[in-house]
């Protein structure tokens, strides 16, 4: 099926859309539910029923549930089912189509996040709670491949969103400024291999940021995915990067997630790249306070990375695995793991090199997580050995 239009059509929608719910937050009023975007809503949704998504989104919300929240406004900044749904109502090739305009859109639209969360997260359900954060020792891991044959880079990320301020579809251009201001009197306070410099996109010399783009340091505007969910507004307004002197540890600042800390290296230590990523998250947290649920653990704009909200991933070359491709997802389905092209979802992978990542990232501790992951990449290049042999 051929969207090349539909896009243009639905982000209108969405804007104005996120135009009413701005409105209202600002003012504090009741939220009541425009008409004729009701009837915009409920044409796309029929669209998407009549289309051949495989979406998460597609799969779960049902007549019943679209009926039962299509009217529906999240108490504090008024969000609505629209912008919860727009990316997937616009992207019919979506994975999942679904994100959270605000913290409390969880548990206002709980009835679609619900199933849509214990499947992609392999089953926890909506009585399942996100245990207490437990990061554990980096030192427990070792180095997954010390003579180079096979991990070419790891990073470890995270997301956290900053107390008291919705996601991208219902932030104000103030707001977008109000979280860089934050976040970069916080980022001022690391020390030794934290510190660095602080670079906002507004102004950017464009070499300097085709350069940091090039070595993979800064994000680009938000793909079309990202975009129809209402997260390229006001840009590049709010948004930056900082990078540690040696270049091994990040922060996006208003990219996906109002913060996105990041540690990397070349090479395959896991365990030391995990530690440099929680020692400044850490630091951070003791600034600001993240937004953080009982049962949720922390909560993100995508609803793929809630609970601790890390994602641990390698650029790997495995390349007789590569040519057993139902091997590869018969392993990676085993180990809990998630492959993707080069330069992460929606890409290809280029010189063979795949990105290789942690499927789960709710319902385990920080530290299992990372075990979990440390185990499957083993597993993977124990595999990839004796493929080579065979």
């Amino acid at each position: 099926m051929v969207l090349q239009t539909q896009p243009r059509l639905k982000l209108g929608i969405l804007n104005r859309w996120t135009h009413l719910a701005i409105n209202r937050y600002a003012s504090k009023s009741g939220a009541k539910i425009d008409k004729d975007l009701l009837k915009d809503m409920e044409e796309s949704y029929k669209k998407l029923v009549d289309s051949k998504s495989k979406s998460l989104l597609k799969k779960h919300l049902t007549k019943q549930i679209f009926d039962k929240l299509k009217t529906q406004t999240t108490p504090t900044f008024n969000s609505t089912l629209m912008h919860c749904i727009s990316s997937g109502l616009c992207n019919h090739d979506s994975g999942v189509g679904l994100y959270a305009p605000d913290a409390e859109a969880y548990k206002v639209f709980a009835d679609l996040f619900d199933p849509v969360i214990e499947e992609y997260h392999k089953g926890f359900k909506k009585t399942d709670k996100q245990p207490k954060p437990c990061f554990g020792q980096g030192k427990d891991f070792e180095n997954l491949d010390p003579a180079g044959n096979f991990i070419v880079s790891t990073r470890v990320r995270c997301g956290r969103a900053v107390k008291g301020y919705p996601f991208n579809p219902c932030l104000r251009e103030r707001d977008y400024l109000e979280l860089e201001s934050k976040l970069c009197k916080a980022l001022m306070t690391l020390t030794c291999e934290h510190r660095g410099t602080y670079m906002p996109l507004t102004g950017m010399d464009e070499a300097v940021q085709k350069q940091l783009i090039d070595d993979h340091f800064l994000f680009k505007q938000g793909d079309r995915f990202l975009a129809a969910a209402g997260a390229s507004r006001f840009w590049p307004t709010g948004r930056g990067i900082f990078l540690n002197e040696p270049k091994d540890f990040m922060v996006w600042c208003n990219e996906e997630d109002h913060i996105r800390v990041i540690a990397m290296e070349k090479g395959g230590d896991l365990g030391r790249v995990y530690n440099r990523m929680v020692a400044g998250v850490d630091a951070l947290g003791k600034e600001i306070e993240f937004t953080r649920d009982d049962r949720l653990g922390y909560l993100t704009f995508c609803p793929t990375n809630l609970g601790t909200s890390i994602r641990a991933s390698v650029h790997i070359k495995l390349p007789n695995l590569m040519d057993q491709p139902d091997e590869l997802q018969k392993l990676a389905k085993e180990y809990h793991l998630q492959i993707r092209g080069t330069s992460g979802e929606h890409s290809e992978a280029k010189d063979g090199v795949h990105d290789i990542s942690n499927q789960r990232r709710i319902g385990l501790t920080e530290y299992e997580i990372i075990k979990e992951m440390h185990d499957g990449i083993k597993g993977l290049i124990e595999a990839e050995c004796k493929a080579k042999k065979a």
